[in-house]
Order: structure tokens, then C-alpha cells, then sequence
């Protein structure tokens, strides 16, 4: 079920049960992060491995200190620049936080969501939400409601209903070595906004097995029909014996169907481009197609983290 009702929400939450809410980033599935019970439940909706661990969610930075044994003087900076928003900070856990969460790692990763319907939400619980994105592990991220009734509406009570997502890609992760700043995970905040606040960072490949942050695995964020990426000329000719469709950043191509063509931005926006990434995905997965030819975006800006999605979706490197 679909609504904007944030007393039921706050009900099922508290009954242990798990709900569909919207974020900035992507809609999350979320549960009680203090309740190994719906912690539980969430890797099991969801069929996530339990050693990906799962982004804690409130409303404060003040509230982080209940969960956190300390807020480094980085932290504290990026969480000053960054919060409300697309940002996630991996710090050292209390107790409170099952090992459930952040499989078995003493880390936690948290962050303060950019949604006023989430925001108002978390206000009204006595806990923070854990909540991984709202889809079958290893599937498209959801950037509306309605996505996330056609893949888990089953499965669920409810969907608090945001509209569509505004970034429309994952929080960036970063994390800390000693004094060193990591970015595990590219998202929503780019490394060059990063840079400005804290100086230079040091940024780390996805990791193929028990991911030190979430969302670091390999093959991630896939469509079912197969996704190529690289030149789509080339690639045009390689497969022209299937049904093509295309995710270009800006451009059309002659010989496909223009139906069968999405640009992510025709203007060369990069924002613009992680808005329509995970929708634009999704449709071409629904369509008549058999192949999908994707190319990568410079290497800047959004463009770093829309091609690590891009890279993980087409399991290729």
C-alpha cells in the first residue's frame, strides 16, 4: 500500500515491521536499526547477503552521538557541509548498534537523509531507521513508490510515498584511516565538493566480497537484460542481429528505434544525468529489447559515480 501517512508508518515501525520511505538518494526499505528482528527482516525482503551492511538513518547530528563513540574533527566538518543530504559517514559503533547492521564491523554507517516526509518521520521514532535501498538485492535502485510496490509491494505493509527521488543515486560513503579521508562508495556528493571541505581524499574500488561500507560489491544495480558499456557505435555493429536499446549521456544514434533510446541528458547535465540513471535503467529493462549499450560519462563530478553504477550494472570493467 501506497500513502503519505506518517502515523501508520510510525505505528508499523514500531511494531517492528518494515516500510518503504523516499530519500533524496533513492526510497529505502527501512526497519528499526535497534530490532535484530526487523534488521533481519530486511536483508531477508530484500535477499541481501548479511555481510553487506546496511546505512543507519536519523534526524540530527546531535542524535548521531547516541550511536557513535565519536565524531572526528572531519566528520564533524563534512557532517557540518553535508547534513542534511546525500552523505554517509562511516564512524566508530556503541553497542546499541547490533552487529546485525554493520555486519559484524565496529563501524556504523550513518547519515542524515534530505526528505522533509523522512525527516519528519524520524523526528516521531525513539530509534534510527536502518535502510538499505527499497529492491531486490543486486537490482535497479527505486527512485519512486511506485517502484518499490512493483518489486517488494508484496512483501511490505506500506510505502510512504515522497515522489520521486531528487538525486536519484546513492549517498557517497567516506570513511576514516587514521587521519586519512576514504571515499568507499561515489554518490551524490562528489569527491571535488568533498575536497573543498576536508582536502584531498583517498578513493577505493569496490570490493568483491565482505565490503567494508555498504553498497561496495561488484556486480551491483544490474538490469535482467544485459548491459554493455563502451562505445555504442561499436557495440552497434556487434550486436546487430539483436534489439537494441540504448543509455547514451546526450546523444542519439541512426538505426534504433528512437523509442529505444534514452539520453540521460541532452544538455550534458550531470545532476540531470543521476536523476534519469536508475529510471532510464528500468525502462529500458522493460522494454522489447535483448541488449542494452550504455557508454561512460567523463570522469568528473557526478559523472565518477554515475559510471561506478554504470560499471557495476554491466558487471564488466
Amino acid at each position: 500500500m501506497i500513502g503519505k501517512d506518517i502515523k501508520l508508518a510510525v505505528e508499523l515501525l514500531n511494531e517492528g515491521k518494515l516500510v518503504g520511505i523516499p530519500t533524496e538518494t533513492v526510497y529505502g526499505l527501512a526497519g528499526n536499526a535497534l530490532n535484530e528482528s526487523a534488521v533481519t527482516q530486511i536483508f531477508a525482503v530484500k535477499n541481501r547477503p548479511s555481510f553487506d551492511p546496511l546505512i543507519v538513518h536519523t534526524d540530527s547530528v546531535e542524535k548521531i552521538h547516541q550511536f557513535v563513540t565519536e565524531l572526528p574533527p572531519k566528520a564533524q566538518m563534512l557532517a557540518h557541509h553535508f547534513w542534511a543530504g546525500a552523505l554517509t559517514i562511516l564512524l566508530p559503533k556503541k553497542k546499541i548498534i547490533p552487529d546485525l547492521v554493520t555486519s559484524g564491523s565496529d563501524l556504523v554507517a550513518i547519515r542524515v537523509p534530505k526528505h522533509p516526509l523522512t525527516l519528519a518521520l524520524l523526528r516521531e521514532l525513539d530509534f534510527p531507521l536502518a535502510a538499505p535501498s527499497a529492491n531486490p538485492f543486486g537490482y535497479i535502485s527505486p527512485t519512486t513508490a511506485q517502484h518499490v510496490e512493483s518489486q517488494l509491494g508484496d512483501k511490505i505493509p506500506y510505502i510512504l510515498d515522497g515522489g520521486a527521488s531528487q538525486l536519484g543515486l546513492e549517498s557517497t560513503i567516506v570513511g576514516f584511516e587514521g587521519e586519512t579521508p576514504i571515499v568507499y562508495r561515489k554518490g551524490g556528493i562528489s569527491i571535488e565538493a568533498i575536497e573543498k571541505v576536508i582536502g584531498k581524499v583517498q578513493v577505493r574500488p569496490h570490493s568483491s566480497s565482505n565490503p567494508k561500507a555498504p553498497g561496495m560489491l561488484k556486480s551491483h544495480y544490474a538490469p535482467r537484460i544485459p548491459m554493455i558499456l563502451g562505445d555504442i557505435p561499436t557495440h552497434i555493429l556487434q550486436y546487430k542481429n539483436k534489439k537494441i536499446g540504448i543509455l547514451s549521456f546526450q546523444q542519439t544514434f541512426e538505426g534504433i528505434p528512437r523509442e529505444h533510446q534514452l539520453i540521460l541528458s541532452k544538455k550534458g547535465d550531470f545532476a540531470e544525468a543521476a536523476h534519469h540513471l536508475f529510471d532510464y535503467m528500468r525502462q529500458l529493462d522493460q522494454m522489447d529489447i535483448e541488449v542494452i549499450l550504455a557508454e561512460l560519462l567523463p570522469e568528473k563530478d557526478l559523472g565518477r559515480a554515475i559510471n561506478d553504477r554504470l560499471k557495476r550494472a554491466s558487471s564488466q570493467e
